[in-house]
């Protein structure tokens, strides 16, 4: 049997997320230790909490929903690029030879280290710089993935990676786990939840070994 490797955040109160995002709460409302018929909770948490999707919709004004994106695009053949560890940005010179055929890229970064130590939200995580976005989606590629809550770090409010990968009409996806899964190509497997309208969308991706 192929290898699966789950690389979606587990969603828990507390958990990492984006200052300013709302934050995660699960509230039992129903427990059979206290007597009910079942277990039953209430969740509440942000569209772009733990792994998630960016689909037009988030910066473009009338650009495609999360409901409403191709989910060809989240499902297929994709490349794990590893970015050395002490790279605090991904350059287009860590991309050499690295995109001919492919479609969809994940980059697996520092982040998926300190992810894997249990660490709270870093604003030093590694992230895209605007001239490799540019060089993607040159590259006409349908979805681009991160191991970061955010796949760009802006100061200025003007997200320049965001919206030159989505204009191109490629997907994003953020919040990875890739501590575990080794450079190379797999299939993934990535499901959004289907919110009306959504800007953003919680998934579970995983990858599949060939």
């Amino acid at each position: 049997m192929p290898r699966v490797y789950d690389i979606s955040a587990e969603i828990h109160p507390g958990m990492p997320s984006f200052p300013g995002d709302p934050p995660i709460v699960i509230r039992a409302t129903h427990q059979l230790a206290h007597g009910d018929p079942y277990n039953l909770s209430e969740l509440a948490l942000g569209t772009h909490a733990g792994s998630h999707i960016d689909p037009p919709r988030h910066f473009l004004a009338g650009g495609l929903t999360s409901d409403q994106v191709d989910l060809d695009a989240l499902n297929g053949p994709c490349r794990v690029v590893h970015v050395p560890d002490h790279h605090r940005e991904i350059s287009t010179g860590d991309l050499k030879g690295l995109l001919h055929g492919v479609g969809r890229v994940l980059f697996r970064t520092q982040n998926s280290v300190r992810w894997a130590r249990g660490e709270s939200f870093f604003p030093d995580y590694v992230a895209l710089a605007p001239e490799t976005a540019e060089y993607l989606a040159a590259a006409r590629l349908r979805l681009v993935g991160i191991d970061s809550q955010s796949i760009e770090r802006d100061t200025t409010n003007q997200y320049p990676v965001h919206h030159t990968l989505l204009e191109s009409g490629c997907l994003i996806l953020e919040g990875l786990r890739l501590a575990e899964v080794p450079a190379g190509d797999y299939e993934l497997r990535c499901l959004p939840l289907k919110i009306r309208d959504g800007d953003g969308a919680p998934c579970r991706a995983v990858l599949i070994a060939p």
